[in-house]
């Protein structure tokens, strides 16, 4: 009797112990995953994070290029202004003098 309830330890020694190291494999993998996943859902943040953020610069670039053209029209109007007001035009001091 006592060889046989010391051979049924003996026997389930290999399991608890097989158990313990799966139960720890298994806690591994579930903190390998929920780091996975941390790390997917900051890659996914980040990508977020850029498109918003050539959005912006795509629209930046547009409003520069509206606001450029603007500023060749309102040149070339103060120029015309300038060219046909008398108060701009040069005087020829020489032609006075005579």
């Amino acid at each position: 009797y006592c060889s046989r309830k010391l051979s049924s330890k003996v026997e389930r020694a290999p399991t608890t112990m097989m158990n313990a190291d799966m139960d720890a494999v298994e806690a591994e993998n579930q903190v390998e995953l929920e780091e996975k996943t941390r790390l997917i859902n900051q890659v996914l943040e980040l990508q977020h994070t850029l498109e918003d953020l050539s959005a912006r610069v795509d629209a930046v670039k547009e409003e520069n290029l509206k606001l450029k053209s603007e500023n060749q029209v309102l040149g070339q109007y103060i120029e015309n202004l300038m060219s046909a007001s008398s108060v701009f035009q040069t005087t020829d001091t020489k032609s006075k003098r005579k």
